[in-house]
């Protein structure tokens, strides 16, 4: 048997499975959020150097480098490898990186004179397009000394992430990911941000379904292996109030100016469970 008629047999079963869903009246994914095995490998191929990119930038940050540096080490990195940055002139977004630091919650824009300082906190967030695939993940990282409090929220946040993958099963829910982020924020003290939330990615930068960060188990979109989305929970240390940067248009704030803290993965639902892609 050829790997292509192995593969149509394999696609045959899910699709009869989430038709026996759909019946008892389960939202199922469309066709096109599952991702084919030689998609597979290219969202692979893509999120290597994605993964790369962050390791560079985790050798390489320090207190008194400015934002704009790490824009230009992920830029020059990424084209270097013959990749494109995905966030460069994505809808006007000017840089080839998100840096969103201590109270900035995301889409934070580097610039020359945002200097990282001893006890700053920053989320670096990279996005790759390989060959016409893309993949997406961000990191935390923390500058110097950091005040025990923004710790815990730093760690509290990548937690949030795992158990989210943990929860990502083949045959599962969305509602599922969001009912334990939401959960394991809140008994911490934390509010997770409701606006934004992971998404499809591979064959586009965003693409169907939304993963939102809060929930309730066994609801939302039935998830299938194949299908490929991020996980990128947002937790405040405060309220989750927050709002946009007037003078840019792009960068998210918390609303009373306490901290936020974001990991994101890139994950791949197999027949077993999730397994991370880029992170």
């Amino acid at each position: 048997m050829s790997f292509s008629e192995a593969e149509a047999m394999k696609m045959a079963d899910i699709e009869q499975k989430m038709k026996a869903y759909k019946a008892k009246g389960y939202r199922v994914p469309s066709r096109k959020m599952i991702k084919t095995e030689a998609q597979i490998e290219g969202i692979r191929r893509s999120a290597a150097v994605n993964t790369a990119i962050l390791d560079l930038v985790a050798q390489h940050i320090r207190a008194g480098m400015s934002t704009e540096e790490i824009n230009v080490l992920v830029h020059n990195y990424t084209v270097e490898h013959g990749a494109i940055p995905a966030p460069l002139n994505f809808e006007g977004f000017p840089k080839s990186v998100c840096t969103s630091v201590n109270d900035e919650v995301c889409h934070g824009i580097p610039a020359k004179d945002v200097i990282l300082h001893n006890g700053d906190i920053i989320n670096v967030d990279v996005s790759t397009i390989l060959d016409g695939y893309f993949s997406d993940a961000s990191r935390m990282f923390m500058i110097g000394e950091v005040n025990p409090e923004v710790k815990k929220l730093v760690q509290v946040a990548r937690e949030c992430l795992e158990k989210g993958v943990q929860a990502a099963r083949p045959w599962g829910f969305l509602g599922d990911i969001g009912a334990v982020v939401q959960e394991h924020a809140e008994k911490n003290g934390y509010s997770v941000v409701r606006e934004f939330g992971g998404h499809g990615v591979g064959i586009k930068f965003h693409e169907a379904p939304f993963v939102s960060h809060i929930g309730c188990r066994g609801t939302g979109m039935l998830l299938v292996p194949g299908m490929i989305f991020t996980i990128e929970p947002i937790i405040n240390m405060g309220s989750r109030k927050i709002y946009i940067d007037a003078d840019n248009d792009w960068t998210v704030l918390t609303d009373d100016g306490k901290p936020s803290a974001q990991w994101e993965y890139t994950v791949l639902i197999t027949e077993t469970g999730a397994e991370i892609i880029t992170g």
